[in-house]
């Protein structure tokens, strides 16, 4: 059951997890504004019931997150980049995990090309992956396993996007460790499921999305 709650309960349980972590490990804050060292940076959707760093176990300063509508990764995304970029060059992550969810709110909207504002626009990103998956999708039996599969085809294609980048493309040629991953999580189950799409190389993407660097010319 949903709690109701109110904006000052919100600071009154900021104060009480603050003064748990503090009487647990005495200095936890002071060691945790010193450094941030992550290795995974997780690449999800804003959905509310999806709490990265839960899912996988994983303490403040441990998984660097970037979360927007149906974890698309547009070419044109500056924010998106950005946070690539920082998790890359700065950070040195190790991991880039891509992690849609099944029942996808902004998966289903797209599937159902209902208009809904703004919003559409960046849900084209969405319906072009249902247009070149059309056939498969058809062919699943109700709507709920079709939102699932697209859930599947988008994650999967957003790593595809993310290795594209010249960030990610950069680091693969000057050897710096880089795997990224397609994940789906299930809301029902609280279990992630690994879709088995992992890069970890620019020989793993097709010829035509691989950069040519000035040094190559």
């Amino acid at each position: 059951m949903i709690r109701t709650v109110d904006i000052q309960d919100l600071i009154t349980n900021n104060r009480k997890w603050a003064e748990e972590r503090e009487s647990a490990l005495p200095g936890y804050f002071h060691i945790l504004s010193e450094v941030q060292s992550p290795k995974f940076l997780w690449i999800g959707c804003s959905d509310s019931r999806v709490p990265a760093n839960e899912i996988v176990g994983m303490q403040p300063g441990e998984l660097f997150v970037h979360r927007n509508i149906a974890n698309v990764v547009p070419h044109a995304d500056a924010n998106c980049h950005a946070v690539l970029e920082y998790a890359i060059d700065v950070l040195k992550v190790e991991h880039i995990m891509v992690v849609g969810h099944y029942g996808c709110g902004g998966v289903r909207a797209a599937l159902n090309r209902l208009a809904m504002g703004p919003i559409d626009n960046w849900l084209s990103h969405i319906k072009d992956i249902a247009r070149i998956f059309a056939a498969e999708l058809e062919d699943l039996p109700d709507e709920e396993s079709r939102v699932d599969r697209l859930c599947e085809l988008n994650a999967m294609a957003q790593v595809m996007n993310v290795a594209r980048t010249s960030m990610v493309q950069a680091a693969w040629r000057r050897g710096q460790p880089l795997a990224i991953h397609a994940w789906c999580y299930g809301l029902k189950t609280g279990l992630v499921n690994d879709l088995g799409r992992t890069l970890t190389r620019i020989a793993d993407l097709p010829e035509p999305y691989r950069l040519i660097f000035p040094d190559q010319v």
